[in-house]
């Protein structure tokens, strides 16, 4: 479970006031105590992210966040982090304290969420402090999406769950001697309480992700069964030793899936191959190096459909139209304009480095502009962009089709125009009009 790529997780983000209780139903969830749990407000500072495989759905990343209500210069720099893991959420799991928040901070949350483009979901917890339970729900009106726990007591929701969870039993955190690992468990004997709150809380989650958007097969359009792919990659620097790059191997494993033939050749053995093998319905290659197999297939006069990985990725996770778009602003730039490159992961970079190196310099060439460039690897560092001209993003193969997407309407809720690491070499290297979109 470790293993799956965070490209085939759903990033959940559990947000809220100080001392909401988001630490406590973070570690719930996750079954171990992960975060720490105090009454003191503002005990949780960075993110805290944990992967787990959630039963019913499958492999997650669940973050803990410090509350967005933090105060002073250090506490702005916390509810800075916590807004841009909000950003990147797949879904967004809001946790309210019962009896002091009311239905102002759920419709103040609620249009938040709308105008930032997310799903969220409510937990209202500490619900063993509310006098009437009944009463409070009808003080805030519309519950839909909502969900009424106690993480310490119990737990009443609007899933015809109650009094699942006995009252004052309270969780406690106890040694597990046999693996040295802490585990939530329930007050004396009664391990059926914590399970049954986690469970609840896990279906009110999975309840929710079912219909999030799904990536679509990555040469869905491109190939079909029993078609040849040809993927041209090339060793050099920057590639890792004794292994593949995430994007060559998800390619592979899509060709599998789908019963395309895939065969693989280097840059280097491109031409001998195109002698050897005659059937061949798409060429995919890396895209610095869109030029050169162009240059190699046109030689040996195969007509043969090219495209390249970060552009088959921004088929599947991304729009390719805004992408397109996006590129045709590389010949309105002027000078002193700041253009953001954008990663989805981190790593070193080197001299032959696609996104630090390649492809600003192609860009300065092509343009002749004074420009300058800034760089993001992994999260983005802000969640305002209007102070750019133009957003390039990377393939994306550490991202999901939410993040991806997510990523688009925060460049255009900036009013700046975004493009891909593929779209734009495609254009730069002059094989725009034959790659495939």
């Amino acid at each position: 479970m470790n293993n799956t790529p965070i490209a085939n997780r759903k990033t959940i983000v559990l947000a809220g006031n100080r001392n909401s209780g988001k630490s406590t139903i973070f570690n719930v969830i996750l079954g171990q105590e992960m975060s720490i749990v105090s009454d003191y407000a503002g005990t949780t500072t960075d993110p805290v992210a944990r992967s787990m495989e959630l039963i019913g759905y499958g492999p997650i990343r669940l973050i803990d966040t410090a509350g967005i209500d933090d105060e002073g210069d250090l506490g702005q720099m916390r509810v800075k982090k916590t807004e841009i893991e909000i950003s990147e959420a797949d879904l967004v799991v809001h946790v309210f304290k019962a009896g002091l928040e009311f239905a102002d901070e759920l419709q103040e949350a609620r249009a938040n969420y709308k105008k930032l483009n997310k799903r969220a979901i409510y937990i209202f917890n500490k619900c063993d402090q509310v006098d009437d339970l009944e009463d409070y729900k009808k003080a805030i009106g519309d519950t839909s999406g909502c969900i009424f726990i106690s993480s310490m007591t119990g737990c009443q929701d609007e899933l015809g769950v109650n009094g699942d969870i006995p009252s004052n039993i309270g969780i406690t955190i106890n040694e597990n001697r046999d693996n040295n690992k802490k585990s939530v468990v329930t007050n004396g004997d009664d391990k059926r309480s914590a399970s049954s709150l986690k469970d609840i809380l896990c279906k009110f989650i999975v309840d929710n992700l079912q219909d999030q958007l799904e990536d679509k097969g990555l040469l869905d359009g491109l190939a079909k069964p029993g078609d040849t792919v040809l993927l041209v990659v090339p060793i050099d620097s920057e590639a890792p030793k004794g292994r593949l790059i995430l994007p060559q191997v998800q390619m592979i494993r899509a060709c599998l899936d789908d019963g395309i033939i895939a065969l693989v050749v280097k840059d280097t053995e491109l031409e001998p191959a195109l002698d050897k093998i005659q059937d061949i319905d798409l060429v995919v290659t890396d895209s610095k190096i869109f030029d050169k197999v162009a240059d190699t297939l046109d030689k040996a006069g195969r007509n043969i459909d090219l495209t390249s990985f970060s552009i088959v990725f921004a088929r599947q996770k991304g729009d390719i139209d805004v992408f397109l778009e996006g590129a045709a602003y590389l010949d309105r730039l002027d000078d002193g304009d700041r253009i953001l490159i954008a990663e989805s992961c981190t790593h070193t970079t080197s001299h032959e480095d696609i996104g630090t190196v390649l492809i600003p310099n192609l860009i300065r060439k092509k343009t002749g502009k004074d420009l300058h460039f800034e760089f993001s690897q992994g999260k983005l560092n802000e969640t305002d962009l209007s102070r750019f001209a133009l957003m390039i993003q990377c393939g994306g193969c550490m991202m999901t089709r939410n993040n991806m997407i997510n990523r688009i309407g925060l460049a255009q809720g900036s009013g700046i125009p975004i493009t891909n690491y593929g779209v734009v070499l495609a254009y730069l290297k002059g094989v725009f009009e034959r790659a495939i979109y």
